[in-house]
Order: C-alpha cells, then sequence, then structure tokens
C-alpha cells in the first residue's frame, strides 16, 4: 500500500484483468520458490514508525504535506491521515551492533522531525492511540491526498452497501458509535519489525512469529484509551480491526491456520478469500510481483509475508510482524524489537516446529488475551502448560533472544542493553499501557495531563518502565 496509484474509481474489467494478472504471479510464485529462485541463508532487519503531529494544545494537527515537503527525507512518508506520518528504517544485516544502528538512525531521523515540527508549531508523539483524539478528527477532511487512500475508502464503503461502519470495544469500559468511513484506521500508529528470512526456512519463521505475537503484545501494549474510554491493554488491536471491516470479510486479521509447506500459502489464501479492492494496471511483467504485492497491501495480516525485491532485482521474503504499537520511547521499540528477533531465530530453528506444541486456536486466543490484558496475562504456552506472561518472558523468552542474537552475530553490548530494557520493564510491570492507566488513576480522568506528561518523559528518552506517575 505504500505505492501511489493513478484511479480512483475502477470499471469490472478492470478487477478481471486484475485477478488474471494476480492469478499468474501467484502461480509464478509457487514455482519460485519450488525451484529455489530466492537467496539462502540472509538475515536482515529494518522497521516502520508510524507517529503523531500534534498541536500545542496536544490535539491532531493535520499538517503533514506541509511538515513532508519542508523536512524532505526519503525515510519519512505519508500516512493515510494528515496528521499521521511514517518513519523508515535503512535495513540492517542482522550482525555486529545492527540494534545500535536502527536505534541511530531513527534517533537522527527523529531529531530531524521533531525540529521541522517545531518551526510549524507542532510536535511529534510516539503512542498507539493518542489519549486527546476525537471522532471528529478522524473523517475524510484529514484524509492525506493520495488516490490510494481515497479508492481505497469508496472501496470499502462499496462493500459495506454503504452502511456505517458499528464499532464496538467490550473492555475496562465499553465503547459503542458508528462511524462512516475507514478513518478510524488513522488512530492506531505502530512500529512494524521486517525480517527478511532464509526461503526455506520462511515458513517456520512466520509461524514462530505467530506463536510469539501474544507475548510481543503483552509486553509492548502503550494503547489502553480510545476517546476517553479505558478498553483494552492494546485497544489498537480490535480498533484496526473493526476500522476496515466490510462486513464480508475481516481484512485485519490474525488468520486462520498456520502455514504449512511454502509461503505461497498466505498469497493462494489472499487470491482466494478477499476480494480485490484496488484493481491497478500495474503491466504485465510478472516477475515483478506488482499485483500480487499490491494486493496483499490491502489484507493487514498482524503477522504479514512480503515479498520484495533488493536495488538490483533479487527477490527475497520478509515477514512483517505488526502487533507492536508505536512508542513509549524510541529505546523501548528497538529492545522490542531484539526481543522479536532474537527469539522468533531460535523458536523457528527448534528441532520440533513450535506449531507442533501448540495449536492454531491457542496461538490466537493467546494473541487477543494479551492484547486484552497486557502484562497481566495467562497465555497456554508450548505443550498446552498454562503461565503467566511476565513468568514466560522471563523464564523463558528474553533467555532465548539471548541465544537468538548470539546465533546471529548481534553484539553482545547490544543485546545486553536492549533485553535488559525488556526485562526490567517485565519485572516492574510497567509498559506504556500500565503507566498511562496508572496515571490516570492517580490524577483523575485528565487525558491532556496524561498526554503532557507522556510526551516529557518519551522526550526524555528514558525507557518507559523508569517513568514516574
Amino acid at each position: 500500500m505504500g505505492q501511489e496509484i493513478g484511479l480512483l474509481q475502477f470499471e469490472p474489467e478492470d478487477f478481471v484483468l486484475f485477478e488474471r494478472r494476480l492469478a499468474n504471479e501467484t502461480e509464478l510464485l509457487a514455482e519460485w520458490l519450488r525451484v529455489g529462485r530466492f537467496p539462502g541463508a540472509v538475515h536482515v532487519g529494518g522497521f516502520e514508525l508510524e507517529c503523531w503531529l500534534i498541536d500545542r494544545e496536544l490535539f491532531p494537527a493535520p499538517i503533514n504535506e506541509r511538515f513532508l515537503a519542508r523536512l524532505s527525507n526519503p525515510l519519512v512518508v505519508p500516512e493515510l491521515c494528515k496528521f499521521n506520518i511514517e518513519l523508515n528504517g535503512t535495513p540492517q544485516p542482522l550482525k555486529g551492533n545492527a540494534l545500535s544502528l536502527m536505534e541511530q538512525e531513527l534517533s537522527c531521523t527523529w531529531r530531524q522531525c521533531l525540529q521541522v515540527a517545531g518551526e510549524l508549531e507542532s510536535t511529534l508523539i510516539l503512542i498507539g492511540i493518542l489519549p486527546t483524539v476525537r471522532d471528529f478528527d478522524l473523517s475524510l477532511g484529514n484524509v492525506s491526498p493520495l488516490n490510494r487512500y481515497r479508492a481505497l475508502n469508496a472501496e470499502i464503503i462499496k462493500r459495506r452497501l454503504c452502511q456505517p461502519l458499528r464499532l464496538k470495544i467490550e473492555g475496562d469500559e465499553r465503547l459503542v458509535l458508528m462511524h462512516e468511513d475507514v478513518m478510524l484506521e488513522a488512530a492506531t500508529t505502530s512500529f512494524q519489525v521486517h525480517l527478511q528470512v532464509p526461503a526455506d526456512e520462511a515458513v517456520c519463521y512466520f509461524n514462530a512469529s505467530q506463536i510469539l505475537s501474544a507475548p510481543l503484545v503483552a509486553v509492548s501494549a502503550n494503547s489502553p484509551f480510545l476517546f476517553e474510554k479505558q478498553l483494552w491493554d492494546e485497544t489498537r488491536i480490535p480498533l484496526f480491526e473493526q476500522s476496515v471491516d466490510t462486513c464480508a470479510e475481516r481484512r485485519v486479521t490474525f488468520g486462520v491456520a498456520y502455514l504449512k509447506e511454502s509461503p505461497v500459502e498466505s498469497f493462494i489464501d489472499n487470491q482466494q478469500r478477499f476480494p480485490v479492492l484496488l484493481p491497478v494496471d500495474l503491466g504485465d511483467d510478472a516477475a515483478q510481483f506488482k499485483h500480487l504485492r499490491l494486493h496483499n497491501g490491502t489484507i493487514w495480516r498482524w503477522n504479514r509475508m512480503l515479498v520484495g525485491q533488493d536495488v538490483v532485482g533479487t527477490p527475497h521474503l520478509r515477514i512483517e510482524h505488526r502487533v507492536m504499537p508505536a512508542g513509549p520511547s524510541i529505546v523501548d521499540m528497538i529492545a522490542n524489537a531484539a526481543l522479536y528477533i532474537g527469539a522468533v531465530h531460535v523458536l523457528a530453528r527448534r528441532g520440533r516446529p513450535p506449531e507442533a506444541l501448540l495449536a492454531f486456536h491457542d496461538a490466537h486466543a493467546n494473541f487477543y488475551r494479551a492484547a486484552r490484558n497486557g502484562l497481566r496475562s495467562e497465555l497456554t504456552w508450548l505443550g498446552g502448560e498454562a503461565v503467566s506472561v511476565r513468568e514466560l518472558l522471563l523464564g523463558e523468552l528474553i533467555p532465548m533472544a539471548y541465544e537468538g542474537l548470539g546465533q546471529l552475530g548481534i553484539d553482545e553490548g547490544d543485546s545486553r542493553k536492549y533485553l535488559s530494557i525488556i526485562r526490567d520493564r517485565v519485572q516492574s510491570g510497567q509498559n506504556g499501557a500500565a503507566w498511562q492507566k496508572a496515571y490516570i488513576e492517580s490524577h483523575g480522568r485528565d487525558f491532556f495531563g496524561l498526554t503532557s506528561a507522556y510526551l516529557q518523559h518519551q522526550q526524555a528518552g528514558r525507557p518507559v518502565h523508569e517513568w514516574d506517575i
């Protein structure tokens, strides 16, 4: 979905042509995977980070056009809403000081962004859901002026038969409202880790990513409030899932099964279960997989298999791990990435595949339980054992991540720095969601005070477990 398109409306023949090319590209992908056209032992990491532009009053500031024009940095691009932007990291081979390099580059880009925002009498904040966002901020009047966003909204509304969305979230409190378009999605900002993996191990890495999604969303949760209602610890999960619901199918999904034998199964599922939304004519060079990639970009699995190409056109597979929210601090997010990258490397390469030890319905239930309850969650783990997520992280997953980062060749200093942040966060029980809820419990339902205090802590740069209330 990162590419711009030339059309806003489509004819029936556009869908027929797109579907034919999508089928051809899916068949070609299966063939290339079968004959080994994708590279082997390559591990590369990267990220996308969505954030909010806010004004001096702590409300969303719909100024991303002026902001991006003044910034002029190719690593920073528009998002769905005029008050959102996306920061990208340069892909790093996962060895040596790769994690420190990610943090240094992101910190540098972030400082540039803050400077430009200040020149526009605004600032930026990294948080899953902005506590001060209002329903009317999330309207088409604030959509970024790109054809792909307007066309996507039009097609989803058409598939809803022009009926408004009914959002319903049952959490600590209850939220029910009606919304006319897809703009609720703009209230959900995330930190998405990209992991390029060997094609012959992609199935194992993908299934391990599914299994790890529950503890990862629990430890990183940072979205407990929406429209001044206290809902899930990671309310971003049900909000995003419902915001692009077409009534016929959920296009934001955890999935329905593990992969079995080939990564192409994910793309076959895309082709068979999800109607095309943006039937753009992207040419007939199937080897570029342009239609397959565009269609995949309109299906937001929490773990998404991607087909990419390097600068010389060599294809690769990577997993986009989408479960973690933005914030609370840059070092917190790199620590989250370290935990995921290290743990998934070990879990995927176990002698017995982890999916053989945990039924998919348990992995699915774990994910939503963890999104609801954060670090208070009880999960079903490998072999069917019930365990608290904090015990699981401290006793198994953090040591596993140390092992995995070591196997990849990450410097011990990097591993120790970032995983100690995870350990201290778990031991304290204070992730972003816990801090936000504790602030409101201590200070009353002052969401402007909450946002102001959160922003001050974030600007200080300390990890969230060190924040006072």
